[in-house]
């Protein structure tokens, strides 16, 4: 097995050198800037690694994760000109540094071009399968982001309909991503199961850290302002806790109401601090990550790559960005 850093390496190896310098360029200079951004590149490590820890050779599904990164960065265009945001990964968005409709076109491309990397290196037995899983995912993150827009209209969002949302939304794509190095390596049915279930897992313990550093992160690491959820309303689990168990009336005296954003930002992090609400976000973190790790029961791997992803799903919930 490759370390992290080197499965990291190996992707923006292989993303740099996409064929995207061509015309017209304000079609594809938008989709290089989005890409050259970086990011955690986990989707795409987590099929090179899956491939590896079962055929041996991570090779056999580069194309796969180069769809799945792709495809990532494609909703995140799209994600940005929704919610209006400002700044990704610590640059202007591509709305920003271009303009809302080369955004929407250019990540259309986007789209259209991780269904054509996702076919690259596919036979007979392959090419069904990876389409169906790709094609699956990307239908559940539509849903998800629907959900995710609905709530912002609601005040009764519950904690299980946000759970489902981000499972949607975004771990969802973890799992693709771990089923699609398991299904180019050749694996068993119910390897392939075991390894989305882990991707599954995973990604909701990485959206629960998400929420948590956007109250509580470093904006110097985690890449953008911190409180941005606060300010926005945005139906997190922190929030919805927070607004079932105030009994005090603080939450409902701030939502809604046109304040200064630190100040709001200060209200309701104290609201969430008088709740315990940072600590129970991080215990169920590690929860979810736990249960990803017990995912692996199932994927028949050896001692080495069992380490890897159990070390993987462990450390994740010690992140500062």
């Amino acid at each position: 097995m490759k370390t992290i850093q080197q499965y990291t390496d190996l992707i923006h190896e292989r993303i740099t050198a996409l064929p995207l310098d061509k015309e017209p360029a304000g079609l594809y200079a938008p989709i290089r800037y989005a890409l050259d951004a970086g990011g955690k590149r986990l989707r795409p490590v987590l099929a090179l690694a899956v491939a590896e820890a079962i055929a041996g050779d991570c090779e056999v599904a580069v194309n796969q994760a180069l769809a799945v990164e792709m495809f990532h960065n494609f909703t995140l265009l799209h994600d940005d000109v929704m919610d209006k945001a400002d700044v990704r990964r610590g640059r202007p968005t591509v709305h920003k540094q271009f303009d809302e409709n080369t955004a929407i076109l250019s990540g259309d491309t986007m789209l259209t071009l991780a269904s054509q990397l996702a076919m690259e290196g596919c036979d007979t037995s392959t090419l069904r399968p990876v389409l169906n899983m790709l094609n699956t995912t990307a239908v559940e993150v539509y849903e998800g982001q629907q959900l995710d827009m609905d709530f912002e209209r609601r005040a009764d969002v519950s904690v299980d309909e946000y759970m489902e949302m981000i499972r949607l939304k975004t771990s969802v794509l973890l799992g693709c991503s771990c089923a699609l190095g398991a299904i180019m390596a050749g694996a068993l049915p119910q390897v392939v199961r075991a390894m989305y279930s882990y991707g599954e897992k995973l990604g909701i313990s990485f959206q629960l850290k998400d929420d948590w550093l956007d109250t509580y992160g470093d904006p110097s690491t985690f890449g953008k302002a911190i409180g941005g959820d606060i300010v926005n309303e945005k139906k997190t689990w922190l929030l919805i806790n927070a607004m079932n168990e105030d009994k005090e009336g603080v939450i409902a005296g701030v939502l809604g109401k046109n304040i200064d954003a630190q100040e709001k930002i200060e209200i309701v992090r104290g609201v969430y601090n008088r709740l315990g609400l940072s600590e129970r976000c991080r215990s169920l973190e590690v929860c979810y990550a736990e249960e990803a790790v017990k995912s692996l029961a199932d994927a028949q791997l050896s001692a080495v790559p069992y380490r890897f992803f159990e070390e993987l799903a462990l450390n994740s919930v010690k992140r500062n960005k």
